[in-house]
């Protein structure tokens, strides 16, 4: 890492850095990941985090894959955990690279309450979370004064693999006018109905980004009564879900898709709304 104008903290023997790796780019992550891949004895890292990024892990590092993926074998929570404490125990230095934000439906609280209740010293490296990150590369703000105050976040996978129990449905599609939703793919027709049951417009504009800010990014925009027949052929997980009216600023600000040779097409009542407010 260059010389910086200011120090970073250290990665002392014995502790365990709680890390997010932002959404896939290399380049979202931040100084104190980039530093603590730099000085990490044993990184133990998620499916998600992009090959790349764990080339800049310290040589000689022990790198220990802890991924969980839908529907296919992954490690346990408890045993993650676990072995965190375990090897902060020994002397280590020790590395939990997760997705995103670890913060964020990362589970990253579950294995920082695992530390406190094992005594063992922790930091948290709070990384770019897919639905801001990933929607940006995407051409899509979550807020805009234009369109919306508040925005909610939604996981559509619980620890059972189903819907969460105890949606407040009403409350949620009431709540905010823009929702994103992350791991929703699966389960999108029922949670689609879900929502328009409680109330939610079926002609709701809604982006699927899928691999959200890598090479294989793909858009699809389409609305919420379309997605009660399940999700858009050609989409795949992992997938990030934007409804409500930021989907429409899209025409005019998909800047990775003018990158890849796309002409943007600016939203005319969205340009027109920007020359009122400046």
């Amino acid at each position: 890492m260059e010389r910086l104008p200011f120090s970073l903290p250290a990665f002392a023997p014995g502790w365990v850095w709680l890390v997010g790796a932002g959404p896939g780019d290399p380049g979202l992550l931040t100084l104190l990941a980039a530093h603590a891949l730099a000085h990490a004895d044993v990184v133990v890292y998620d499916a998600l985090v992009d090959p790349r990024i764990l080339e800049l892990a310290r040589p000689g590092a022990s790198l220990h894959f802890a991924g969980k993926r839908g529907g296919k074998p992954s490690p346990k929570q408890p045993d993650i955990s676990q072995r965190l404490v375990r090897n902060a125990r020994a002397g280590l230095r020790v590395l939990r690279l997760k997705g995103g934000d670890p913060f964020v439906f990362g589970r990253g609280g579950e294995e920082a309450l695992a530390l406190v209740a094992a005594g063992v010293p922790f930091r948290v490296v709070p990384g770019v979370t897919a639905g801001i990150g990933g929607l940006g590369y995407a051409g899509i703000p979550v807020t805009h004064r234009d369109t919306n105050h508040a925005v909610t976040f939604i996981t559509g996978h619980g620890v059972t693999g189903d819907i969460p129990d105890g949606m407040d449905w009403p409350a949620l599609a009431r709540g905010a006018p823009v929702l994103v939703l992350y791991m929703a793919l699966k389960h999108i027709a029922r949670i689609a109905e879900q929502l328009i049951a409680a109330g939610r417009p079926a002609n709701d504009a809604v982006a699927i980004v899928s691999h959200a800010t890598t090479e294989r990014q793909a858009t699809v925009e389409t609305t919420l009564g379309a997605l009660r027949a399940g999700a858009p052929a050609g989409i795949e997980p992992p997938a990030v879900v934007a409804i409500g009216p930021v989907v429409a600023l899209r025409g005019g600000l998909d800047w990775l898709g003018a990158l890849r040779g796309r002409v943007l097409d600016p939203d005319p009542l969205a340009l027109e709304r920007h020359r009122d407010i400046v």
